[in-house]
């Protein structure tokens, strides 16, 4: 069956608005000064890039410089994509990339969904159409009290794991000495043949000590680069002088105005005059998406905790 003319000039526009790397026409994307959209993945993934290799990053099309100042949005192309139908990856009709969303969240009838009765150890999931019917099987409701005892168990100790981080947070919270401060760690090359870059804070005082933070991307890894997997580890290194081995916990979360997406974390060292740093230990960052953001940005903005632990 022939295309109707407005599939042909719906076809036509999807191909026009691609961005250069990815191939793919994304809602928000920006361009360089030559015109050539990049979706905001692989615009952050460039500059990454560019940050480990030390060097200037380009558009991938003409080669023209990129970075945050010079590229823009291009409202244009973001409301045109808005428009453009796109394929639910349920039910597989097509839909406006604007109202996608929400078809898929709330109105499609194949979307993935679970059992009402999840929440007493039920683990279905399947698509909505067939809901009704299991639930109406389902044979959670029906079991008895040892039964579902032993599955809330299970349920328990999964949450009282996630509850535990928390309850040490407050408990260090009561601490009669705790400091924080926001650190800023600054881009810096080794001074090996074929450099690697590090990250490392300025000088910092916190709890009457003078600290500093170094961090470094996957380990050290020859060419990180080359990965798709991104982590960030760091260390915290005690500066000043001390007369008496200083016990401290300590956590990185993000800064008052980033929005980069960090699980807290609580490490613990004994600081003395012989060892007075930490080894790198993970900055425990969502994912390798998160970490290009901030491997993008000129500077790497987070707040640190300090609690000292007194016998």
């Amino acid at each position: 069956m022939a295309p109707k003319p407005g599939d042909e000039w719906s076809m036509v526009l999807s191909h026009l608005v691609l961005g250069v790397v990815s191939l793919h026409a994304a809602v928000n994307s920006a361009q360089c000064t030559n015109g050539h959209l990049m979706c905001a993945g692989c615009f952050i993934h460039l500059l990454a890039d560019a940050r480990l290799k030390e060097e200037q990053a380009t558009c991938p099309n003409c080669r023209c410089e990129i970075s945050k100042s010079l590229c823009c949005r291009n409202l244009a192309v973001e409301k045109a994509v808005s428009e453009l139908p796109s394929e639910c990856g349920f039910c597989l009709r097509q839909f406006p990339r604007s109202l996608l969303e929400r078809h898929q969240k709330e109105e499609c009838q194949d979307r993935v969904t679970q059992c009402k009765y999840k929440r007493i150890g039920c683990p279905w999931h399947g698509p909505f159409h067939e809901l009704t019917v299991h639930e109406a099987a389902c044979a959670h409701p029906t079991k008895t009290g040892n039964e579902l005892m032993e599955i809330l168990d299970e349920m328990d100790q999964s949450h009282r794991k996630e509850m535990q981080l928390y309850n040490s947070i407050f408990s260090l919270l009561s601490f009669e000495k705790i400091g924080y401060t926001e650190v800023q760690f600054r881009p810096y090359r080794t001074d090996d043949f074929i450099t690697r870059l590090y990250y490392e804070t300025p000088r910092f005082t916190v709890l009457n000590q003078t600290w500093v933070l170094k961090a470094r991307v996957n380990d050290s890894e020859r060419n990180p680069n080359l990965s798709c997997k991104r982590t960030l580890s760091f260390q915290l290194l005690l500066k000043s002088k001390v007369t008496a081995p200083l016990e401290c916990s300590f956590l990185l979360l993000k800064g008052p105005y980033d929005d980069v997406r960090i699980s807290p974390v609580i490490y613990h060292f004994v600081f003395t005059n012989e060892s007075n740093e930490t080894d790198y230990v993970p900055l425990p960052i969502i994912d390798s998406v998160e970490c290009n953001k901030l491997l993008a940005a000129k500077n790497i903005n987070l707040r640190l905790f300090l609690f000292q632990i007194q016998k």
